[in-house]
């Protein structure tokens, strides 16, 4: 999956109408919530070939940090 397509895809999950890119602070984005970080987790664990811990999603700051937890690799 591209960033692009990523970063598509996050904006569904989080329906949200805020502009993000791979350096965007979740922190930043209001719509980044338990109800994103648990629609991103069934995301990750259903199309990645890793399974992500809660923790990791808890951890990340990023949009680029949540692409790599879901086997994206940022230029």
């Amino acid at each position: 999956m591209t960033a692009e397509e990523f970063i598509k895809r996050l904006v569904e999950l989080m329906d949200t109408d805020a502009e993000i890119n791979l350096a965007t602070r979740l922190a930043d984005v209001e719509d980044w919530d338990s109800l994103s970080m648990v629609s991103f987790f069934s995301f990750c664990n259903t199309t990645s070939n890793r399974k992500v811990a809660p923790e990791e999603i808890k951890s990340a700051q990023t949009v680029e940090d949540l692409f790599k937890l879901a086997g994206g690799e940022a230029s």
